[in-house]
């Protein structure tokens, strides 16, 4: 078999043949990967020079390269456009991976010459010391220092680990998938705009069934409880979506919580920490978990009052609607948006058909040429995942040379999770002064265009637009050495700085003008709504300050435990969340048999880093607005202090070069109407 792995490509810039690769090649691939950065690792301990910064450390950083590429591709595949034959492939890679992670990490004698470099005290730059000191610690957090009797246990933790959190996130897609509101008589639509009947009239025409259908998908999840007149069908849909992960069947993650929390807690406790948030936050802005939970509890305490009125606000609107039996949760989506329409006389269906797909896109690229000088041209030659991906080549000023490629895929489909995320199949680096462009992926589940009408966003979705694409700009912008210190291998409560200072540009009237045009008409989006959706930007934020603080809460209480769980998942999370609730608990649903942010992802004892890095992002962008949203000389300082410097030094240092001082709180309490 000819394997696209072990030959040189001949897509542009020799990004990944996904046209060529077939589930087959990836294991071959990544045994061969693995036995060449063994036999790299062996020449660096048997080198018999002194152990210095290059022949060690810089050594080390060049290994490992068609790993890297081979897992790069199918993990970030078995996210965005998965299948039984890739996850019943994952658990064997995973653990190929994780198993030669600890063999480099566990090897003594490479952890000496890594010692031996650190304890010389070389003459390094800047970038250099923090590879040295990434590069140590790595190896301490890897169990180099443990006693030869707890290697075993680490390699074992580490192993099952990683097992876990592949079975925890394909349980919830696999729940996610599975369900289906099938609905055959009209009268069960009442409430429904235009374009969420029809989305759901072309779902039940592809799964050749009469009627509508609605997933559990978000662009169908979230207008119907937003508008669906149906109180029946709304508790159904939030139940199916509150009980992912939490029916007692094989799709059951409250045990794999519970493995997952006791393995992290021991893999801290071995490595000398009292708890799994220790471990982690050593190596973040926050330090500690006394600091984070004094952030959570200031903003619980200065938007817990509001958020108590907000859902005053929202109940009294359904009392005199005619609601009985209390406001429930599935009733919240439904009535909070029309008391935002009462407010504010403002709804998706007015502010959709400004936001065309293909406009947006157009008008997020305008904004990053203004502020950063990148230019975005489509390449059909380069091969994608996807009939949906669009793929692009990204160019900075006036250079003629590739600055990133950057992959699009917007729209929800059976293969893809939830939710929208950045993510990268190969990272920036200038080893020997030769520029390694980044392979950038953003991947969203948009709402789909339908036969009558093109894909047109909510605002929501064009604030997530912005999110995501301040990720991709983090990436694409890189211009460090090191391929470990680049694009957005940054601390985790720094990495969301980016992406949510690019989102205060959707409620800038300045920016809106340029581009928000009728789909039909092609008239200018009035003036009038733009000042309706500014000063709905504040609608019901104490109730979503309160949940984002309880994500945070429950998250660190899950890691700040220093003796294994063996209780109820369920009734745990509700004792940590409830302060924060104003809405009665729903009997047999759960919340973190689906964070997948914690439990399948990389924010374990860091979701906590989205309140922070909003902290950040208010007072960063407190400057645009002192100095004006396009203005290129601070734009050029984010870029140059931020966006380009990736994990070469420590945030605050970044972030104070930037700014000029150390962030404040005050910013995001104005902005959010909490003060």
């Amino acid at each position: 078999m000819t394997n696209p792995f072990f030959q040189k490509q001949a897509s542009p810039y020799q990004t990944p043949a996904f046209d060529k690769i077939k589930i087959a090649h990836y294991k071959p691939a990544l045994q061969k990967a693995i036995e060449q950065a063994r036999d790299q690792v062996k020449q660096i301990v048997e080198n018999s020079e002194k152990p210095d910064f290059y022949n060690t450390i810089e050594a080390l950083e060049r290994s490992g390269d068609l790993i890297e590429q081979v897992a790069g591709i199918f993990f970030n595949l078995n996210e965005a456009e998965t299948n039984g034959e890739m996850q019943a492939l994952a658990p064997d890679l995973s653990a190929m991976i994780t198993d030669f992670a600890n063999e480099v990490n566990l090897n003594q004698e490479l952890f000496k010459k890594v010692k031996d470099v650190r304890n010389s005290k070389p003459d390094l730059n800047k970038e250099q010391e923090m590879l040295l000191d990434n590069t140590y610690k790595s190896f301490v957090k890897g169990g180099a220092d443990l006693p030869e009797k707890d290697k075993e246990r680490y390699r074992a933790i580490t192993r099952e680990l990683s097992q876990l959190s592949l079975r925890f996130n394909e349980n919830v897609l696999a729940e996610t998938n599975a369900f289906e509101l099938h609905i055959t008589d009209g009268h069960d639509l009442s409430g429904l705009p235009d374009y969420v009947k029809s989305a759901a009239k072309e779902e039940a025409e592809h799964r050749d069934k009469e009627g509508w259908v609605f997933t559990l998908h978000h662009p169908s999840y979230v207008p119907f409880m937003q508008h669906a007149d149906s109180r029946r069908l709304r508790e159904k849909l939030y139940r199916a979506f509150s009980t992912r992960g939490h029916k007692g069947d094989k799709h059951d993650n409250k045990e794999i919580i519970q493995q997952i929390v006791n393995l992290r807690l021991e893999k801290a406790r071995l490595l000398g920490y009292e708890n799994y948030a220790a471990m982690v936050l050593e190596d973040r802005m926050a330090l500690s978990a006394n600091r984070v939970t004094d952030l959570l509890n200031q903003l619980y305490t200065a938007g817990h009052p509001h958020a108590v009125k907000d859902k005053e606000a929202v109940e009294a609107l359904a009392n005199d609607d005619g609601l009985t039996n209390g406001l429930q949760r599935w009733d919240w989506a439904y009535y909070s948006e029309k008391l935002r329409k009462k407010r504010f006389n403002l709804t998706d269906e007015m502010t959709k058909p400004y936001f065309k797909l293909e406009r947006v896109i157009d008008a997020v690229f305008d904004l990053a040429g203004q502020l950063y000088q990148l230019s975005f041209k489509p390449n059909s030659d380069i091969p994608v995942y996807h009939q949906d991906v669009k793929a692009y080549e990204v160019y900075e000023g006036e250079q003629q040379d590739i600055k990133a490629i950057l992959y699009l895929d917007f729209h929800p489909r059976k293969g893809k999770g939830q939710g929208a995320w950045m993510t990268t199949f190969r990272e920036q680096s200038q080893l020997n002064g030769q520029y390694q462009a980044p392979f950038v992926s953003l991947v969203t589940n948009f709402t789909k265009p339908t036969s009558d009408k093109p894909a047109l966003l909510t605002f929501d979705e064009v604030t997530t637009f912005l999110h995501e694409f301040g990720h991709a700009l983090h990436a694409m912008l890189s211009n460090v050495t090191y391929e470990s210190l680049s694009c957005t291998n940054v601390y985790r409560d720094f990495v969301e700085l980016p992406s949510q200072m690019h989102e205060n540009w959707a409620y800038e009237k300045e920016w809106l003008d340029k581009w928000a045009f009728h789909y039909e008409s092609g008239a200018k989006i009035p003036d009038d709504l733009i000042d309706r959706i500014r000063k709905a930007k504040n609608f019901n934020s104490g109730y979503a300050n309160d949940r984002q603080v309880s994500f945070g809460w429950v998250d660190m209480a899950w890691h700040t435990l220093e003796q294994p769980f063996d209780g109820d998942v369920v009734a745990f999370e509700r004792d940590v969340m409830q302060k924060a609730e104003v809405l009665p608990p729903a009997d047999g649903t759960a919340f973190c048999t689906a964070f997948g942010h914690i439990f399948g992802g990389g924010y374990a004892a860091g979701y906590y880093g989205y309140k922070w890095a909003e902290v950040l992002d208010a007072d960063a962008f407190e400057r645009f607005y002192e100095e004006g949203i396009f203005n290129k000389t601070v734009a050029k300082s984010f870029a140059e202090n931020i966006l380009k410097k990736g994990g070469t030094a420590h945030p605050m240092e970044l972030y104070k070069a930037f700014r000029g001082k150390e962030p404040s709180v005050e910013p995001l309490l104005k902005r959010e109407g909490l003060l």
